[in-house]
């Protein structure tokens, strides 16, 4: 059912030669950009669906550091560790994609998710264990961003559906800490959001499959411009099975439990 929704003659999926080399392009350069993946008559197909349930989008603004941690007393209000940040979002869960829905196609394949798992190096990746949390449509209309952050995890699956007007524009600093070490890096994270240092842009089109590795690479998105919502599509894996997002966090993003 894949070559439905994705192009598999340009994407051959379950080639070990191509597996092969969107690793090495992963692993050079911290992102993985597939262009066209989604088909343009799925990509509309999706988008329709989106827009149906455009009545459901839950709408959060919230505000973070940069870690998306809680503040650190011990340090000063105006640390960069404790300075905050404000992100505007809203999205619709797993259980309000339509089940016939290529999302959830894609999201279940086990082809997809061997591709996957491959690709960023794990021996197998699994779906989220809780109703809400592994496919997520965002909307993103005027004015909406998700500001500069690490992410928690260690890759990232994304879609894009549909671009902006203007804005919208995925923006990264690679390599800017070492979790793993506990080196914070907190004078070059300060240097970004100060606007001192240069900004690389990926130029992600609609349509595009995008891998990210943002665990150490500071990364925001920057508000969106114009009438036309930005529709930005999460798949969301564990490497473990029966993982749940906590039942605050779900509350925190979703506003429900389930």
């Amino acid at each position: 059912m894949l070559d439905r929704w994705i192009n598999l003659e340009a994407y051959p999926i379950t080639s070990p030669d191509f597996i092969q080399a969107c690793r090495e392009k992963l692993d050079a350069d911290g992102s993985l950009l597939l262009p066209g993946f989604l088909k343009d008559e799925a990509r509309s197909e999706i988008i329709r669906e989106a827009e149906a349930q455009s009545d459901l989008v839950y709408y959060t603004a919230q505000t973070h550091n940069i870690y998306l941690t809680d503040p650190d007393p011990n340090l000063p209000e105006d640390h960069i560790f404790n300075r905050q940040l404000s992100s505007t979002k809203g999205c619709i869960t797993t259980d309000q994609v339509p089940e016939g829905s290529g999302l959830h196609a894609l999201y279940d394949s086990p082809e997809f998710k061997k591709f996957v798992a491959e690709v960023v190096g794990e021996e197998a990746i699994y779906p989220y264990a809780d109703p809400l949390a592994g496919i997520n449509v965002h909307f993103a209309d005027e004015g909406r961003e998700l500001n500069w952050h690490f992410d928690n995890s260690s890759f990232a699956t994304t879609l894009l559906l549909q671009a902006p007007e203007g804005g919208g524009e995925f923006q990264y600093v690679r390599d800017l800490r070492d979790a793993d070490a506990g080196e914070m890096n907190f004078d070059g994270v300060e240097a970004v959001l100060n606007g001192t240092t240069a900004v690389s842009t990926l130029p992600i089109e609609e349509g595009t499959l995008s891998l990210f590795r943002g665990r150490n690479s500071l990364h925001r998105v920057t508000p969106t411009e114009g009438s036309k919502t930005r529709l930005m599509v999460v798949l969301a894996y564990n490497s473990e099975p029966g993982i749940a997002l906590s039942e605050p966090a779900r509350m925190t993003f979703f506003g429900r439990l389930g």
